[in-house]
């Protein structure tokens, strides 16, 4: 199986190799045991419910009837947050590396503004940034084959690259020259003030959206959008059939197996499949998948 490239699944801060700190990184980094489960479905419903406070606090009429209760409940998500954030940096091996990826600062910018929110008040809305960390849902949920379907796709994104952009080129060829035709049809005095507005207008009508801010007036006008809008169809076919193509192209060239939360000891890798007795990155021996022994338990 190939080593999984996203920086989503595979951590390189350190996983220790005994003792209680090993214990903390298996319950809070990984989600293929029971603990990591309940300790991650926590965290999530933690970050809601903390958004979900800072989102009714910032409504007057709740803010003065509940603003105290909204403002303990605050401070007793952070103090949560900052535990949690405190214990992630104990349990690796590399806390400076933690603290600087990702995950990390996510983690410290969660905290921050309720701290902040002391000497700059105006900060507290800042709170909201916590939603970002609900990308961890990818691992609770068991659902790293999504991820594994978006690196899929971006690699299909980027082999189909060179067409899109020679595709997006022509697109801009066609309505710029028809921009120019609908300014010299219709005039300045239906509206198409301008070269630049009259390609918005073309922009607009060949997508289909048609905001209906310019609309033309004469006869030959109304000729040359109905082409166009008819034409749009036909142009938004094009770069899904070139993704599509790609992606049944990765497709057949893709041979792996699900990932999971499994870490190398040796070379701290990470998306191991359950069944796999040997490191893909090291070929040291992997230890055995934990979620089998609660299973079994």
């Amino acid at each position: 199986m190939a080593k999984p490239s996203s920086s989503l699944s595979t951590p390189h801060y350190g996983k220790p190799l005994a003792g209680w700190r090993l214990r903390w990184y298996t319950i809070i980094f990984e989600a293929d045991t029971r603990a990591g489960r309940v300790f991650d479905l926590s965290l999530i419903a933690l970050i809601l419910l903390s958004i979900a406070v800072v989102m009714a606090d910032s409504v007057q009429a709740i803010h003065q009837s509940h603003g105290p209760m909204l403002n303990g409940a605050e401070w007793l998500f952070t103090v949560l947050f900052t535990a949690e954030y405190i214990a992630r940096l104990l349990c690796v091996r590399k806390p400076l590396q933690y603290a600087t990826s990702f995950f990390g600062i996510i983690d410290l910018v969660a905290v921050l503004p309720t701290y902040l929110a002391l000497f700059f008040p105006e900060l507290h809305a800042l709170i909201d940034v916590r939603v970002l960390r609900l990308l961890r849902v990818f691992r609770v949920f068991k659902l790293a084959a999504y991820v594994a379907e978006y690196q899929f796709l971006g690699r299909a994104l980027a082999a189909s690259g060179r067409k899109i952009l020679v595709f997006l080129s022509a697109v801009l060829m066609v309505v710029l020259v028809m921009g120019t035709v609908m300014y010299v049809v219709e005039g300045q005095t239906n509206g198409f003030t301008s070269i630049p507005t009259s390609v918005y207008w073309a922009i607009s009508t060949v997508t289909t959206v048609g905001f209906g801010d310019i609309t033309p007036k004469t006869d030959l006008g109304r000729l040359i959008a109905s082409f166009m809008m008819l034409m749009g169809w036909g142009i938004l076919a094009v770069p899904t059939g070139i993704v599509t193509a790609e992606m049944a192209a990765q497709r057949q060239m893709q041979v792996s197996q699900a990932p999971t939360t499994r870490t190398c000891h040796e070379c701290l890798s990470e998306g191991h499949g359950p069944g796999a007795d040997f490191c893909s990155g090291c070929g040291a021996r992997l230890p055995p998948y934990q979620q089998h022994a609660d299973t079994a338990s």
